[in-house]
């Protein structure tokens, strides 16, 4: 049977991504992005919740990242969920969710006016490549883009 790991996010982004590099000399760019659910409860009240999630973007689209992606830029992601464990030095066993934008499939769009720095012009999975759009989907499936998105 076939499955699927796959989480789209549109948020914005909580504090300056941080770049790392690996040995081979690519980039890693690793940031916290919020989202936010608003609704009413039973006696109409307003209600609000922030969830933070950690976001971690390899390749050119990490170059994207540490070029154009600041603190408060909204941005959209599709990638995957990571579950990593490890003990640390305490021997306390730790664990860490984060979203993987890496790989076929996985996207980064830069959201809001160019005088935000964002305009969707820095897209791209690790095939994607930086800051060129990307071709016209085959096969008529629907693609979210800039004026898709309601805010």
């Amino acid at each position: 049977m076939a499955s699927v790991n796959k989480v789209i996010l549109i948020g914005n982004v909580g504090k300056d991504p941080e770049i790392r590099y690996m040995q081979s000399g690519e980039p890693i760019a690793n940031f916290s992005l919020a989202t936010n659910e608003v609704w009413n409860d039973k006696s109409g009240q307003k209600q609000e919740r922030t969830e933070w999630h950690r976001v971690e973007v390899f390749g050119k689209t990490a170059q994207v990242v540490r070029d154009y992606v600041t603190k408060g830029k909204p941005v959209y992601i599709e990638g995957s969920i990571r579950y990593d464990e490890w003990t640390d030095k305490d021997g306390n066993k730790r664990n860490m969710t984060k979203i993987r934008v890496s790989g076929p499939g996985s996207r980064l769009v830069l959201l809001g006016s160019r005088g935000e720095g964002g305009g969707g012009g820095g897209r791209g999975g690790s095939g994607g490549g930086g800051a060129t759009p990307e071709p016209p989907p085959e096969g008529g499936e629907f693609q979210a883009s800039d004026d898709d998105v309601p805010f």
